[in-house]
């Protein structure tokens, strides 16, 4: 049987008789403002953009399937972590971090990998890295740090003296500048690339007992890397390569999965580690807290529209669930903040009860009703509060909504004063030495004419400062880098 044809309509569900042609007085005149059709249709295609992030602005977001191999109910009261064969709906967005929206896919630059579990319990998000740390150990210095890798205020140019002069004057950037310059800095493809939740994060049972975690995310694809030159081809041949990789693998069926891992630190461990865990300039050695395999993440469904799946994706480390909850990491306590907030100011303050936030496997009932997009209907819920003639208000007569004292997180014992720390059991250059000295022989030369490339570029006074870390690091390390800016 024919379909019965539909008019197309504007918003307000009117049918629109002409969509090419605009109201105008007279064959040659000039347009009519009553023209409401016109209006509407400008007026919505000069909103059709929201901000873009200012970090992690180019991204590629796919859903996917968690299923768990390993019970980890000894540690946890996750939902989505408990029961061998468990399986929870995910949503991976990959991204590069620096670049704004229209950059190529294979700049030098970390890799966003952040991963959403639609768990019965609400939305859990990871969002991490393609490195297991990062430049800095305190949120306060973050927006220092990203202006750095944005553009010059006066030239609109990238600029590496204030890229090196910032690192040159925060050694604690050493680890991950050692990562970012060497062979890892330039992943081939989404794929082919391991991911992180990087920060320390907690984990409570049923007995209340808290253990420190760590999250990792193992390519079964393998890794593949790109060397500067490689890169600079291919960003001129296609600068959407990493997309492209990711949407022809799905649509060929070859859908990438990651072995999910964990380290767990007792918490009691944490008062007398050698190294501070919740600092995220450092990893915790596999010797001390071994990988744990607990399941497998498979990707393998493509998001129906960019713009309202992809784009409006809005990832927090703040979505935490019961059973995983934040740690002490000082960078993970400012974004726990600063994240959410941003996609406030993206998109607006009801966010969550778009498609891809809402939560898929619970529903979403809270008191919170006004602000832009209120009463967005969550397709995954029949009822949802946010629009309806529901209390705004808690405790109230009306609903039957209680609190679930039985779900909360055990008390954490807190010493010191209130102070801002800026030295604490600090070693900025042991571990970036450690990774150098793995490196081959080709990857040394490779990771300094990396940095020598746009390094050279800086002041000398930058690149004295520079070298002298590289070699506390390491003295073949700075020597090499030393004789670099020499040529």
């Amino acid at each position: 049987m024919d379909k019965q044809p539909q008019y197309l309509t504007s918003q307000n569900g009117a049918p629109i008789s002409d969509d090419q042609n605009s109201l105008s007085a007279g064959e040659r005149g000039p347009l009519l403002l009553q023209d409401w059709h016109l209006i509407e249709k400008l007026a919505h295609f000069n909103r059709e953009r929201i901000p873009e992030r200012i970090v992690h602005a180019k991204g590629t977001g796919v859903y996917g399937v968690f299923t768990l191999t390993k019970d980890l109910s000894d540690y946890t009261i996750a939902d989505h972590f408990n029961g061998v064969g468990k399986q929870t709906e995910t949503f991976v967005r990959f991204s590069t971090v620096g670049g704004e929206m229209g950059s190529a896919d294979a700049e030098r630059d970390p890799r966003g990998f952040a991963v959403r579990f639609y768990t019965e319990r609400g939305n859990h998000d990871i969002v991490g890295n393609n490195t297991p740390t990062f430049f800095l150990r305190d949120g306060i210095k973050f927006p220092d740090f990203i202006h750095t890798q944005k553009r010059n205020p006066h030239t609109n140019l990238k600029d590496p003296q204030a890229m090196w002069d910032f690192w040159a004057l925060n050694p604690e950037a050493m680890h991950q500048v050692t990562i970012l310059m060497s062979d890892r800095g330039i992943p081939a493809n989404y794929r082919q690339m391991h991911g992180y939740g990087s920060h320390t994060f907690s984990l409570w049972n049923a007995k209340g007992e808290r253990f420190w975690v760590k999250f990792h995310f193992k390519s079964q694809q393998g890794i593949a890397n790109l060397t500067a030159e490689q890169a600079d081809i291919l960003k001129g041949i296609d600068p959407d390569s990493s997309q492209r990789d990711m949407v022809v693998a799905i649509m060929d069926k070859q859908f990438p999965r990651w072995s999910v891992n964990v380290q767990i630190m007792p918490e009691a461990d944490a008062n007398h580690y050698r190294i501070n865990p919740f600092d995220l300039t450092k990893v915790w050695p596999h010797q001390d807290y071994p990988l744990m395999e607990i399941g497998v993440l498979e990707l393998n469904r493509l998001p129906q529209n960019y713009f309202a799946e992809v784009e409006q994706a809005a990832m927090a480390p703040s979505n935490l669930v019961p059973g995983v909850g934040a740690s002490p990491d000082k960078m993970l306590q400012a974004r726990l903040f600063a994240y959410a907030d941003a996609q406030r100011y993206r998109i607006g303050a009801n966010y969550n009860q778009l498609a891809v936030n809402c939560p898929h496997a619970t529903s979403s009932n809270h008191y919170q009703r006004a602000g832009a997009m209120a009463g967005s209907q969550c397709p995954y819920h029949s009822h949802q509060t946010g629009g309806d003639s529901s209390a705004n208000y808690g405790p109230n007569t009306q609903d039957t909504l209680m609190e679930a004292p039985s779900l909360s997180e055990p008390s954490l014992r807190l010493e010191g004063e209130a102070a801002r720390y800026s030295r604490y059991e600090q070693d900025d250059y042991s571990q970036a030495g450690n990774l150098y000295r793995i490196f081959s022989e080709d990857e040394k030369q490779r990771l300094v004419s990396n940095i020598c490339s746009t390094l050279s570029q800086t002041s000398l006074a930058v690149q004295q400062r520079m070298v002298e870390h590289f070699t506390h690091a390491d003295s073949d390390y700075g020597l090499r880098v030393k004789q670099g800016l020499a040529k």
